[in-house]
């Protein structure tokens, strides 16, 4: 093993730039090693930009993430920014902060583990910049992307919309919870299957990018983003940006059977890990009630990702209503927020 130090910056950078799937591809007239990169936008598209921040013991702790996975992750949730758009990422920019005992190693292994977020979807790193820090790893990434519709935006949604979620909640929440415990004896009751599906969800999620895609071709879909912040959160947004309210059935909610098994294991709520844990990065939509059966069959043909209606939107103050089968009123979680913790 080597440290940064030992490198310095300037050897880091040209480590970096030496990495295959770097700089390189069709669209970049020019890549790392200049003031800037020089990209050839597509004259019948809009270009989308979004950047995320992770910052250790915030947004991931090393002794429970591995440098690929953090390398992983901080592409997926700028990927996921895109999808929710309905667009295609094309472009990163990582900046990367370390502290002197961060090794050279540890460093390949990020790149590594961004490079296969990245590869499915043709994303090219095409510059960034390097810094020490005095306080743990600091990863910053702006992505680029492209849309050659119209977006998807928050404020879209519209009275009488059905409220939608791809896939399943509470599966990173409910990882973290599991990797916090770490050898606890309770983990012993749940099957090695849940473990790891839990666990995968937490540290590599998936960018729901071929999704968004459908999903912003079909006219009947009307507001969309993804959730990070968790369900309540996240809904609430679209609430107030559209101006409308929102009834929920907690019944209803996607909950993997994984999620429910570390639930009991752990004595947690898995349905707080669904509305607040945060971090599932699936795509939150609302659409015309009529053709809400016809999208998730056809999302699931497309995509094989599920679609489940959870709920619907309703003129009124903006907000949520959480109701159970009886239609009695549900307390949930808040989903996560900076500052507030």
């Amino acid at each position: 093993m080597s440290g940064v130090r030992a490198l310095g910056e300037l050897g880091l950078i040209q480590r970096i730039r030496a990495a295959p799937g770097v700089s390189c591809a069709a669209g970049v007239a020019v890549g790392i090693g200049d003031d800037t990169a020089v990209l050839e936008v597509t004259p019948s598209a809009v270009l989308l930009a979004t950047t995320d921040l992770l910052v250790e013991d915030v947004h991931f702790r090393r002794a429970t993430a591995t440098a690929r996975e953090i390398g992983w992750k901080a592409l997926a949730v700028n990927m996921s920014d895109i999808a929710a758009m309905g667009g295609t990422p094309r472009w990163a920019l990582v900046a990367l902060a370390l502290p002197a005992s961060a090794e050279v190693e540890e460093v390949d292994e990020f790149y590594a583990g961004l490079r296969e977020a990245a590869a499915p979807h043709g994303v090219i790193v095409v510059g960034g910049d390097t810094s020490a820090s005095t306080a743990g790893w600091v990863v910053n990434v702006t992505l680029l992307g492209e849309h050659r519709g119209t977006p998807r935006l928050r404020s879209m949604g519209r009275s009488g919309d059905a409220v939608a979620v791809t896939g399943t909640l509470g599966g990173a929440a409910a990882g973290l919870a599991a990797l916090e415990a770490g050898g606890a004896e309770a983990l012993s009751r749940m099957t090695t299957e849940a473990l790891e599906e839990i666990t995968r969800a937490h540290r590599r999620p998936n960018a729901r990018v071929a999704e968004g895609r459908f999903l912003a071709d079909v006219g009947a879909v009307h507001a969309l983003m993804d959730c990070s912040d968790g369900l309540s959160t996240d809904l609430g947004h679209i609430c107030r940006e559209s101006g409308l309210a929102a009834r929920i059935e907690v019944d209803r909610l996607p909950v993997s059977p994984a999620v429910h098994e570390a639930a009991r294991a752990l004595g947690r709520d898995p349905v707080a890990w669904a509305t607040g844990g945060g971090e599932d990065y699936e795509l939150l939509l609302t659409c015309d009630p009529a053709a809400a059966a016809d999208l998730a069959a056809g999302l699931a043909a497309a995509t094989g990702t599920r679609l489940t209606v959870i709920g619907e939107l309703a003129s009124g103050a903006p907000g949520i209503a959480w109701v159970g089968a009886r239609g009695e009123p549900i307390a949930v979680v808040a989903g996560y927020e900076h500052f507030r913790g």
